[in-house]
């Protein structure tokens, strides 16, 4: 991780799962020692509305929780995208599912297009895995936990009986940023 404080947003549509890759990413902080905050927005916006999360992970002590200028930016869905794109930190990270329209996006945005949505439903064979292959994604193109605090994070808060499905999932996204 290169920044001493790293805020995130995850943002898609009631059902994808965003609060629980927000959720698991945090757990992985916290997991590695690191200090952590995590925070959604969900009302109307559970029944298929946009919906967000937002984790903070820093190296030290964190003062103020709230996400004020994203340095990274998951969107799964162009409704998020277009809404979230908007107040992103100079020099962010997007990742975009590559069925979206990539929007104007401020000067140093670094985007990062993968097939995420169909990478849950193709390879991993469970469209609702999606969340699973960004966590993975977001781990392997932005190097904050080694795999094994992310993979305890993901035990901790999966069903039992599912472990070889969001560790399938896990990896497929971590592949899709090594396929680049």
């Amino acid at each position: 991780m290169e920044n001493k404080r790293y805020e995130m947003r995850f943002a898609g549509s009631g059902g994808q799962g965003v609060i629980l890759a927000s959720v698991i990413l945090a757990e992985a902080a916290v997991i590695a020692g690191r200090h952590t905050v995590q925070s959604q927005a969900y009302g109307p916006e559970a029944r298929g509305g946009v919906s967000k999360a937002e984790t903070i992970v820093s190296d030290e002590q964190i003062w103020y929780s709230k996400v004020t200028k994203p340095d990274f930016l998951l969107a799964l869905t162009q409704a998020s995208l277009d809404a979230y794109s908007k107040t992103l930190a100079p020099g962010a990270v997007v990742m975009m599912d590559d069925s979206l329209v990539r929007p104007a996006l401020p000067e140093g945005t670094r985007v990062i297009e993968i097939a995420i949505l169909r990478t849950a439903k193709e390879v991993v064979g469970k469209a609702f895995t999606a969340n699973i292959v960004a966590v993975g994604a977001i781990n392997a193109a932005l190097r904050l936990f080694d795999d094994d605090c992310l993979l305890e994070a993901v035990r901790r808060h999966i069903p039992a009986g599912t472990e070889e499905i969001n560790k399938k999932a896990l990896d497929a996204g971590a592949a899709l940023i090594a396929q680049g």
